[in-house]
């Protein structure tokens, strides 16, 4: 599949463990600061360039293993967000354009990775469908510890989820920007409903 690769088994499941905890219990943890398309979710978000990392993994020292491992060296800026959907929750379809509240000419990232922390036993429902403009082209069942990549530009969202049980991702969009654009995106910064939004340029 051109538009979407798989790695499965990425990390120890102790990681995935400690990443489970730290985020249910980050206090940016809130109702998701996402847009109208994600219905009955949870997260929060952190834009940064590439030299920002440092001051992520500073913020949010359980993210630096997927970091080392997800983010790929010809991008330059990400938007990354921990999403949790849980009985009823969905994400209807769109395409990811998160930067573009910094900087308006910014197209589509270059891919989205998703790490799947934790994947309710026996889920019904939570699949990930990916699109080409109407044409589906896939329809993804996540799986603990899988580390899925697909191209930016395509349309895709999340069935709803039937069944009980917490079904957690990590989420983040990876862009390649000209240096213009770049110049619009902070070097870190936090989105969520908890506080303010909180600038680090």
């Amino acid at each position: 599949m051109k538009y979407c690769q798989q790695k499965t088994d990425v990390f120890h499941y102790n990681y995935l463990n400690d990443l489970w905890g730290e985020i249910n219990s980050c206090p940016y943890f809130a109702i998701n600061n996402l847009n109208r398309d994600f219905v009955n979710t949870k997260g929060f978000s952190v834009v940064f360039q590439r030299g920002g990392i440092t001051q992520v993994e500073q913020k949010f020292p359980f993210f630096k293993p997927y970091l080392d491992v997800a983010l790929l060296p010809n991008c330059n800026a990400f938007y990354l967000n921990p999403l949790l959907l849980k009985e009823g929750s969905r994400v209807d379809p769109h395409i990811d354009r998160s930067l573009r509240s910094y900087c308006k000419t910014v197209q589509p990232p270059a891919f989205v990775s998703v790490l799947y922390v934790r994947i309710p036993e026996n889920m019904q429902g939570g699949e990930l469908v990916l699109k080409s403009q109407k044409r589906q082209l896939g329809q993804i069942k996540p799986q603990t510890n899988t580390l899925l990549y697909f191209q930016g530009d395509l349309t895709h969202s999340v069935n709803a989820v039937k069944t009980p049980g917490s079904r957690l991702s990590l989420v983040c969009e990876q862009y390649i920007l000209d240096e213009d654009e770049l110049e619009e995106i902070p070097q870190f910064i936090l989105e969520s409903r908890v506080n303010q939004t909180t600038k680090k340029r």
